[in-house]
């Protein structure tokens, strides 16, 4: 077991080998380096090193994907997560982790971040670079896309410098009202920032050190958020709102190479705009709205720690709420061919709940966008079909922040207190038998217990890792509806790699599952239906719903 574990995600980086040899030169302790290759080899080749482990992928993971992997491989103490194009000052490992003997565990701990110099484009007619200011001289143009020399016209190679820069030396960060990263200036200044281990209210994600525990314990890079953008307010919030701390070691450095002028000298990774703001939505839902479970501080209590922070000047009253236990979701997936006069009454009792008890919609829709929930899914591509919406289902969990989530569709009308249930147990699905059925062609009135997608609740991480071995399976197999079902861990036919346990529940009310002819599922309304009569326990028939009244004037309510 080794003291130190270096993570290094890594996809077509052109300098990941000189990175690695960088840090092999410049370590001290008993440290250790792995790098993810996510899609690519390197090249050119890493150095040979039994202190060196190349995990290869053929195909992207992404960049938070490929970190988690590393860590998990990890059987080090501590772990650094650092971006495959930085240098490192001698020593740098031992003065991080004799910094650690001072602070305890329970923090994140930086380096300085220095600029580095990597390279320049240079001609036959160069000179050799004499000083490190970062400016283009004659026949030599300073970390640039490729191309002919700008003097002289020649064909230029790439001269690697591999220096830091001598300015600046950032010690001090944060975020601004929309949780997007930002330099902290001011705050270095301050008496309180002027120890050789300070406080930061935020980090830069290019490098960052913790105790392999604490990473895994607070899911400290969340692959749900999308493969890269907003590590560094991810991995500073939940260490600063769990109880710990993120400190820079002033006694050490390292230099990181920033993408400043495009071309072939780009981002690695796909840049979307909309990932790095799916990223920024998830924060501000974990962290400015409170769902992050693992919190004991409100986003507020942060800020105000490091008053006066630009941009929050005021606070909002939510980033003051400190949510209890884990927070709760609801997802809404839609094939948008319902009728409206069904669809809009039971779309509007839901949103009311949602408003009323502060609990945040993710819709998922095909055919057309919606509008109402908190995050809106659109499949324009995919037809309404099984797997479509297996992977509408999919689509919302991902984009979900909520640890606890409720399945809810078009065509139930849901009682409040459906959503005043709480899973007791991880690792289990728990449904919902309070459902009564209501015949939309005359208001007749159905009841027995039943598991019900529609009234299904567990944890959002639990069912991403079932839906997705779900939708796997179809691709691979189609689907088997006799075998598999549409409710999880009800059918025993398939054997599921990862298996889940099955629990129920019955709300104080009922919810009401419309039948109104267009249903997926079929309609079945006397027992001589039904082939295993074992299944129809609590069996009531009736004109009236208990909580709800009377079906027909709930049928006029839908019309």
């Amino acid at each position: 077991m080794r003291e130190l574990s270096i993570i290094i995600p890594s996809r077509n980086e052109i300098f990941l080998a000189r990175t690695i040899q960088d840090i092999l030169e410049k370590i001290e302790s008993d440290t250790e380096v792995i790098a993810i290759l996510d899609g690519a080899w390197s090249n050119p080749p890493v150095p040979d090193d039994d202190r060196v482990t190349l995990i290869y992928h053929n195909e992207s993971v992404g960049q938070r994907a490929a970190t988690n992997e590393g860590v998990r491989l990890s059987r080090s103490k501590f772990v650094m997560k650092v971006d495959a194009h930085c240098a490192f000052e001698k020593g740098f490992d031992r003065k991080m982790l004799e910094a650690f003997k001072e602070t305890g565990d329970n923090v994140t701990m930086v380096p300085v971040m220095k600029n580095l110099h990597a390279f320049d484009w240079i001609c036959p007619d160069a000179k050799p670079r004499v000083h490190w200011s970062g400016g283009d001289e004659p026949h030599r143009r300073y970390q640039s896309p490729s191309g002919p020399c700008k003097d002289c016209g020649k064909p230029t190679t790439r001269d690697v410098i591999w220096f830091p820069k001598r300015s600046p030396n950032s010690t001090s960060y944060r975020f601004d009202s929309t949780l997007h990263f930002q330099y902290f200036g001011d705050y270095a200044k301050r008496p309180e920032a002027q120890t050789l281990l300070s406080e930061s209210m935020s980090l830069q994600g290019s490098c960052f050190m913790c105790t392999r525990e604490k990473y895994l314990e607070l899911n400290i890079c969340d692959e749900t958020w999308g493969s890269w953008g907003n590590q560094g307010t991810e991995v500073a919030c939940k260490t600063w709102l769990s109880g710990g701390r993120v400190l820079c070691n002033k006694n050490t450095w390292y230099a990181h190479m920033f993408r400043t002028q495009g071309g072939d000298f780009g981002f690695p990774y796909p840049q979307s705009g909309k990932a790095v703001e799916r990223a920024r939505d998830q924060s501000r839902g974990a962290f400015l709205d409170g769902t992050w479970e693992k919190a004991i501080h409100p986003l507020s209590w942060l800020i105000e720690k490091f008053a006066p922070v630009p941009d929050w000047d005021v606070i909002p009253d939510k980033a003051r709420v400190l949510h209890k236990g884990p927070s709760k979701g609801i997802i809404y997936y839609t094939d948008n061919e319902l009728e409206e006069r069904i669809a809009k009454p039971c779309r509007d009792a839901l949103i009311k709940i949602s408003k009323d008890k502060n609990i945040s919609i993710v819709t998922s829709a095909i055919r057309r966008r919606l509008t109402f929930g908190a995050k809106n899914v659109y499949f324009p591509s995919l037809k309404r079909c099984y797997e479509t919406m297996f992977k509408q289902i999919l689509g919302a969990l991902e984009n979900s922040t909520a640890s606890i989530i409720f399945f809810t569709e078009q065509d139930v009308l849901y009682h409040p207190s459906h959503f005043d249930f709480t899973p007791p147990e991880k690792n289990t699905f728990y449904y919902n038998q309070n459902i009564w059925y209501l015949r939309y062609s005359d208001g007749h009135c159905l009841h027995y217990d039943v598991n019900q997608l529609s009234g299904l609740c567990g944890y959002r991480e639990d069912l991403i890792i079932h839906f997705k071995e779900r939708i796997e399976y179809i691709e691979k197999n189609g689907f088997p509806r006799s075998e598999m079902g549409f409710e999880p861990m009800t059918h025993n036919r398939i054997d599921w790699k990862n298996k889940f346990k099955l629990g129920t529940w019955k709300s104080e009310l009922p919810n009401i599952d419309i039948r109104h002819g267009d249903n997926p599922t079929g309609n079945r309304w006397t027992k001589d239906e039904f082939r295993n009569q074992s299944l129809l326990i609590n069996w009531i028939e009736g004109e009236e719903i208990p909580g709800w009244g009377k079906g027909l004037d709930l049928v006029k309510l839908l019309s």
